[in-house]
């Protein structure tokens, strides 16, 4: 068991923070040189590569009931379908808004909580899901305008990313994390060869091969090593905090994101983007404190009820 340590998890959620929107700015930049199919596959494949080591030397390899084994490659699907509408997204929309309009995700998990796991949820943090939706709408619309459907790309991400988050759920005490991803690694680079050798036999070009270029060889590593980072340093942060307190760090993602994109791409969110943004956050915010509170409550009614109950 690891001991609380909060400012290092802080650190490392910062550290994600950071990763992401780099990797995500990666993406975009090889977005309009390598086809689709063949990010993903090197993607996936460099995090089999980087974590199979991991797990072999950390004696992390565990087996899987038939059952976990087909949530995993459930799982597995739907982080490639999600990266892939994620990288699509990217090639043309400004990396903030993307990140941005992609953080509707946590208000879509709390109705899904509601309505597919029956999980209790008030008439403040439904509301706060409303002011969230509207916020993302202020982001979308500017850009629907200006490229059109591929604007909805990051609500695609959100929706597929939710299900990811609830698969996960499914099978968390089951598995290990940094071997999960290991396994998940292997399953989508095994998957992705196929799909890309037929999309190469008849002429897909989303789903293909090219020879890259000498300085994509070095972004195609980059995108496999900072997607990779990203993860783990997601999964250490919540090995040394509670998910209390590095869940509202995670909004340092999109003024991150929104930096990195004006030193590269010269991208900034226009006015209407920017209040939706502050909006969005401000919505997602508000529902991880509300989270805090009734978790604090439910622990004190657990304590109270342990005390008064008889020997």
């Amino acid at each position: 068991m690891y001991a609380d340590r909060p400012v290092l998890g802080v650190l490392l959620m910062l550290g994600f923070c950071i990763v992401a929107p780099m990797g995500d700015a990666v993406a975009k930049l090889l977005g309009q040189s390598v086809p689709l199919g063949q990010l993903l596959l090197v993607r996936f494949g460099i995090q089999a590569i980087i974590l199979i080591p991991i797990v072999l030397m950390a004696g992390r390899v565990w087996r899987m009931n038939a059952r976990v084994f087909r949530l995993v490659v459930l799982r597995t699907v739907l982080h490639i379908a999600g990266i892939g509408a994620m990288f699509t997204a990217l090639k043309y929309l400004p990396l903030a808004d993307a990140v941005a309009i992609a953080f509707v995700m946590p208000f879509i998990m709390l109705l899904l909580g509601k309505y597919i796991l029956d999980e209790e949820v008030g008439t403040r943090r439904l509301l706060a899901c409303v002011v969230g939706f509207l916020g993302t709408l202020l982001v979308v619309q500017p850009s629907f305008a200006e490229v059109g459907w591929p604007a909805l790309l990051p609500l695609a991400v959100a929706v597929i990313f939710s299900f990811f988050m609830l698969v996960t759920r499914q099978i968390a005490k089951e598995t290990d994390p940094i071997g999960l991803q290991a396994i998940s690694g292997v399953i989508a680079t095994i998957g992705m060869l196929p799909v890309l050798f037929a999309g190469d036999l008849i002429g897909w070009p989303s789903l293909s091969f090219m020879a890259p270029t000498a300085s994509d060889w070095g972004l195609l590593l980059a995108i496999g090593i900072l997607g990779t980072l990203a993860h783990l340093l997601m999964t250490w942060s919540l090995k040394f905090a509670p998910s209390a307190t590095v869940a509202p760090m995670q909004y340092l993602e999109i003024p991150v994101a929104t930096v990195i994109g004006w030193l590269i791409f010269r991208d900034l969110p226009n006015a209407l983007a920017s209040v939706g943004i502050c909006i969005t956050i401000g919505a997602g915010l508000y529902i991880v404190i509300r989270e805090q509170i009734i978790a604090r409550a439910v622990v004190r009614e657990a304590k109270s009820a342990t005390i008064q109950s008889p020997a």
